[in-house]
């Protein structure tokens, strides 16, 4: 049975989908077969991929329209398939609303096609809404991306008390798999000064790989590339491919 793992934090624009895109690209890669599921509303991990949600989505999966295998598609990358989301997601917020068990739909969704991967992982929307919920329902482990600014640990606490809500009530396996420092300018004395306040609060739970800065890393997903296949060489492919080796250091 595949380890399935979140990727979350409900503050926008910390690097969350470009880890979703490029972690498991990089794990594929090392030759782990690996389901990327697209639970963002925007679709960025769908775009980022180079690819376009069909008439079959995860939305139709959560609402029981369709089986989570028949919205899963190829992405190109040897070893790596995706479950495409687009705006049609935004309403299942409140679609869920109402509906019995509602934490557990992406959970039951996909225990039929767990066992087909070693890993899967779900970019979750930048908020702490059902779609959330959801996903940390059904992970094991949670991912949480930081980034190294001023105000990198605002919110963070509420992540956290989230989670713990959650593995109370839904998912007493629950835990923090990992969290990665992104956008690290190694030569500002902030950053640097995040990176110790961020391994005061979490200690041996933050990744010894830390993303930096790089443009190509930004600029991969405008070509629906992940960052090893458009730009090999660069510090952010390297960067990536350490922190799937150390993910799976820490798995296997």
């Amino acid at each position: 049975m595949g380890k399935t793992i979140a990727i979350t934090n409900q503050k926008g624009g910390v690097g969350k989908t470009t880890t979703a895109i490029n972690l498991t690209a990089c794990l594929a890669e090392i030759g782990k077969k690996i389901l990327l599921i697209d639970l963002d509303p925007q679709g960025n991990s769908t775009s980022g991929l180079g690819l376009r949600a069909g008439s079959l989505t995860v939305y139709e999966a959560l609402m029981g329209r369709a089986a989570f295998a028949a919205t899963i598609v190829e992405t190109g990358i040897p070893g790596l398939k995706l479950a495409p989301a687009d705006i049609r997601l935004a309403g299942a917020e409140l679609e869920l609303v109402d509906m019995e068990e509602r934490e557990y739909r992406l959970k039951r969704a996909l225990q039929a096609v767990e066992g087909e991967f070693d890993y899967m992982f779900i970019d979750c929307p930048p908020s702490l809404g059902l779609l959330t919920v959801n996903a940390l329902s059904a992970a094991q482990r949670v991912l949480i991306p930081i980034q190294c600014e001023y105000y990198a640990l605002e919110g963070v606490s509420s992540l956290v008390n989230t989670i713990n809500r959650v593995k109370h009530s839904f998912n007493p396996g629950l835990d923090i798999e990992g969290v990665l420092l992104t956008m690290l300018d190694g030569r500002t004395n902030l950053s640097l000064q995040v990176v110790d306040s961020v391994k005061k609060h979490f200690k041996a739970k933050v990744f010894s790989t830390a993303i930096p800065r790089n443009v190509r890393l930004g600029e991969a997903p405008s070509h629906g590339l992940p960052i090893h296949v458009y730009d090999p060489r660069s510090i952010g492919a390297e960067s990536y491919r350490d922190l799937a080796r150390e993910l799976l250091d820490r798995n296997e």
